[in-house]
């Protein structure tokens, strides 16, 4: 168990975790700003075979907006990553945890944000069964 993010492991084809959390952080009010594929990247770059993984990193612009606005140098820590991946015939499905990330920036109104982004998030997570 990690402390930094929410994650469980579950018996659901990679492909449906992967459209099915997309889909509730959708409906949570987040997009999709970014999509990387770790496993073809680490085959183009380094030529080696990887099970499949994915970084997904979602955004829920209002509270984006507010935690720019309250930290400028927040966007180095944004967007929120949420990654899927196959282990021991398993998918993987894991979160980030905003109020543990956001221990380590000094700023008072940043903590303030932050649980109303991880109840969001944990919301979309524990949808996916």
């Amino acid at each position: 168990m990690i402390n930094y993010g929410f994650t469980k492991e579950l018996n659901i084809p990679y492909e449906t975790v992967v459209a099915q959390i997309k889909e509730a952080l959708k409906k949570e009010g987040f997009g999709i700003l970014t999509e990387i594929d770790v496993r073809n990247k680490m085959k183009e770059k380094l030529g080696v075979d990887m099970n499949k993984y994915i970084i997904l990193g979602a955004c829920n612009p209002p509270n984006a907006y507010q935690a720019i606005l309250a930290e400028e140098n927040i966007g180095l820590m944004l967007p929120c990553n949420v990654i899927v991946y196959e282990k021991s015939g398993k998918t993987v499905l894991s979160v980030i945890r905003p109020t543990v990330a956001m221990q380590m920036v000094d700023n008072v109104e940043l903590r303030k944000i932050a649980p109303a982004v991880e109840v969001q998030l944990k919301k979309a997570f524990d949808s996916i069964k």
